[in-house]
């Protein structure tokens, strides 16, 4: 095979990384690795192409996925309302694809297996 190298035959990609470890800068800032676009535009095309047909995940998605936000919070102290905690679901990239998925998994609940969905409210 030409794959193996030998002792006799020089390592090609020894030679690619020398040259690539010669040539290299360091960047002037910390840099972070940017998350694509297109990668949560697939995540959330996959999140509203979940088709609810099991009642029991219809039941499970119903129960996980929160009907309003958790965070919303009016701080009192003393009977008084000294602050607020705005709801921070909007701030998550997946709020609309998710909110979506429990209202297909409610309809099912209620449309297909004629349940009682006061319960999940």
């Amino acid at each position: 095979m030409n794959a193996i190298c030998t002792n006799h035959e020089p390592n090609a990609l020894a030679g690619l990384v020398t040259n690539s470890e010669e040539n290299f800068q360091p960047a002037r800032g910390i840099r972070l690795p940017k998350l694509s676009f297109n990668v949560l535009q697939r995540l959330r095309q996959w999140l509203d192409q979940i088709e609810v047909n099991d009642p029991e995940m219809a039941r499970l998605l119903a129960r996980l996925i929160p009907a309003q936000c958790p965070f919303e919070r009016d701080i009192m102290i003393l009977g008084h309302k000294v602050g607020h905690i705005p709801p921070l679901c909007k701030l998550n990239p997946f709020y609309e694809q998710l909110v979506g998925l429990r209202f297909r998994a409610l309809c099912f609940l209620a449309d297909q297996c004629g349940e009682d969905i006061q319960s999940y409210c």
